[in-house]
């Protein structure tokens, strides 16, 4: 199948993309050709955040979007808090000390699943094709070029052989391909290896958001309410926060971030995130509620110093693909839109000038000049200060930084680096204290499978493990023998353990349970694990997240 521009990613940038290179031709009176490849099971079901979200992306792709009745954000912020955390108690820090960039009142709180179900039924109205259940698993390249995708073939069994339900990839052709996976795509991934795409970048940082839904008691639920924390129960050399925000119908969405330049093999964002809810100033929340929904998901941490080159012969990088979060603010859906407006007005362009295939230079040009670019070089320094000082000082220097850029346009620290890449920075077991969880209680803390089953994670059975380790044996002597086994730890869901038998211990993965988070990608300290596209329309089924 041929069209002018195929998209890989319906969340908010690709979308995003689909529905500005629509406007254009409307208004040009041209005639062009989209289609959007999506892997979950329908538009949103993959899509995870917190989410406070600026509306300057919709405001700027969909004006009308506020007055619209099936509009997906409705609740908008009407308080705004910071915490420390000890762990006991904690400190409200003055909103009046924080940087005027972090206030969020302006912003809506919601689904960003709902969001990209939206843009989803605008982009359809425009004309736009969108194929949901038929993941992109392999990159078209011709004389060095993109010239497309193929999507996976469906009805492969366990032993690689075609079963009883085998159907054929299709062949997606296109003048451009734009990838909007989010965060550690797999294509993505290829993109900027084949093409050096981050030459002259720093490296990328990541973090992992694991985040419940939560249906509270009325008497419990403050609308709009907004509350971030940092501390406790994270040590100071491991970086993190939390979220807590409440939204239309007495629902609550409490998250947790661990960057994934921890340390200590042994500690698990998982039950760090269970251990947070039950602080004195957090638990009473939940007190006679009831737990809905349940995900979590990598987070592209990098910022301005790590975001590679946007443009390579035939295709283009947008939002968490390219890594448009804004770390300190915990957003990146609004960038995420902005880039895919940005994108498609440049490529666009180019598909008017009768171009096909060759690389869209204009837009890696223009972003950093874009609104998109300045809300990420203001805060370029408040994550590698984090990491270097730990979060007392890092946070308090961050801050500084932020109000130096913001009132005078520059900063004592420059660009800094980030220092080791997320892999490289776990110690060996023999090197740490082992960090010990209690058991969950059923009621507000809870353990991974009972988690998972509320993710409506579901994938054929007999389809071949999308999970490959490189090396069976150095997954053995390193990181089980060296590190402890960290992976049953820093997943979220399951997916790995570490069995004793008859013949010693076995690596178990039980891929079923994978919630396609991509933290076992990032943080094997050998990168022997890598995430590969399932059959098409397995994983998470996200509600309202």
């Amino acid at each position: 199948m041929e069209f002018d521009v195929v998209i890989v990613g319906a969340g908010p940038a690709g979308l995003a993309t689909a529905i500005r290179l629509k406007q254009q031709a409307v208004e040009k009176g041209a005639d062009i050709s989209v289609v959007v490849v999506e892997k979950g099971s329908e538009v949103g079901a993959h899509i995870l955040s917190g989410a406070v979200i600026d509306p300057i992306g919709l405001d700027g792709l969909l004006p009308e979007w506020r007055t619209d009745p099936d509009r997906p954000l409705k609740t908008e912020v009407t308080a705004d808090e910071f915490m420390y955390l000890g762990h006991a108690g904690g400190v409200r820090l003055p909103n009046v000390f924080m940087p005027k960039l972090m206030n969020n009142h302006g912003n809506f709180v919601g689904s960003l699943g709902n969001v990209a179900r939206y843009l989803g039924r605008k982009a359809e109205e425009l004309g736009v094709e969108i194929y949901p259940g038929f993941p992109a698993s392999e990159v078209l390249i011709e004389d060095g070029k993109v010239v497309g995708v193929a999507t996976g073939d469906m009805g492969i069994g366990r032993n690689g052989e075609p079963n009883a339900n085998f159907t054929r990839g299709m062949e997606l052709r296109a003048r451009y391909t734009i990838f909007g996976e989010g965060a550690r795509g797999s294509l993505t991934r290829q993109m900027v290896e084949r093409y050096g795409l981050n030459q002259g970048r720093d490296h990328q940082k990541y973090g992992i958001g694991i985040k419940e839904l939560w249906q509270v008691k009325p008497e419990k639920f403050q609308p709009g309410l907004v509350r971030h924390s940092m501390g406790w129960p994270l040590p100071n050399n491991a970086g993190g926060g939390s979220w807590l925000y409440h939204f239309d119908d007495n629902l609550v969405s409490v998250g947790f971030v661990v960057h994934l330049n921890y340390k200590n093999p042994t500690l698990s964002p998982f039950d760090e995130f269970q251990r947070f809810k039950t602080h004195p100033m957090v638990r009473d929340v939940f007190e006679g509620g009831k737990r809905i929904g349940y995900g979590a998901r990598a987070i592209m941490e990098g910022g301005w110093q790590s975001v590679p080159r946007l443009s390579f012969p035939g295709g283009c990088l947008v939002g968490d693909s390219a890594g448009f979060v804004n770390v300190p603010r915990i957003k990146g859906s609004h960038n995420a839109i902005l880039s895919g407006m940005l994108c498609a007005d440049h490529v666009f362009a180019a598909l008017q000038a009768g171009r096909a295939n060759d690389e869209v230079s204009s837009y890696e040009e223009a972003w950093r000049s874009s609104p998109i670019g300045y809300d990420l070089k203001r805060v370029r320094n408040v994550k590698p200060l984090w990491s270097r000082y730990g979060t007392a000082a890092g946070v308090a220097l961050g801050g500084l930084d932020m109000w130096m850029t913001e009132l005078f346009g520059w900063s004592f620290f420059g660009t800094m680096k980030h220092g080791k890449p997320d892999h490289e920075c776990l110690l060996p077991l023999n090197q740490v204290k082992p960090i010990k969880y209690d058991k969950p209680d059923g009621v507000l803390t809870f353990d991974r499978l009972s988690s998972v089953f509320l993710s409506n994670t579901n994938h054929e059975e007999d389809q071949p493990v999308h999970l490959k380790v490189k090396d069976m044996g150095l997954q053995k002597v390193s990181e089980h023998d060296v590190f402890g086994g960290p992976s049953q730890r820093y997943c979220p869901a399951g997916v790995y353990e570490w069995v004793e038998g008859e013949g010693g211990v076995r690596f178990q993965i039980n891929a079923q349970n994978c919630v396609h988070c991509k933290t076992c990608d990032i943080k094997d300290p050998n990168q022997n694990i890598t995430w590969i596209t399932p059959e098409g329309g397995g994983g998470p089924n996200y509600v309202n997240m």
